[in-house]
């Protein structure tokens, strides 16, 4: 089973073939994205990159191109002052299906 570390939007995420992963989103994403992976593992086999595996491609299409994650509320309290403030936020993200993880040997 072939495993990539890619990189996006400085953040990384493991990624395996035929996984689904949220992204923080994408401009202009298009119907495929290509990634340069920063590590390929393949069974007992580990390639890693400096900074990137250049010989390595992690293709991947898009499902949803902007969709909302979860609201993240913050609170700012303080007792005994009437100070309370609530605000959220919630998160764009780009849905993507890893269909294929490339290698040259």
């Amino acid at each position: 089973m072939k495993k990539a570390v890619i990189q996006t939007g400085s953040k990384q995420y493991l990624v395996s073939e035929g996984e689904t992963v949220a992204v923080e989103l994408l401009s202009d994403p298009g119907k495929t994205v290509n990634f340069v992976p920063l590590l390929v593992i393949n069974d007992e086999k580990v390639l890693i990159g400096n900074p990137e595996v250049k010989e390595a491609n992690v293709v991947a299409t898009v499902i949803d191109a902007d969709k909302q994650a979860e609201k993240v509320t913050a609170i700012r309290y303080k007792a005994k002052k009437r100070v309370k403030k609530v605000h959220g936020h919630r998160q764009h993200q780009t849905i993507l299906e890893i269909k294929q993880i490339t290698q040259k040997p």
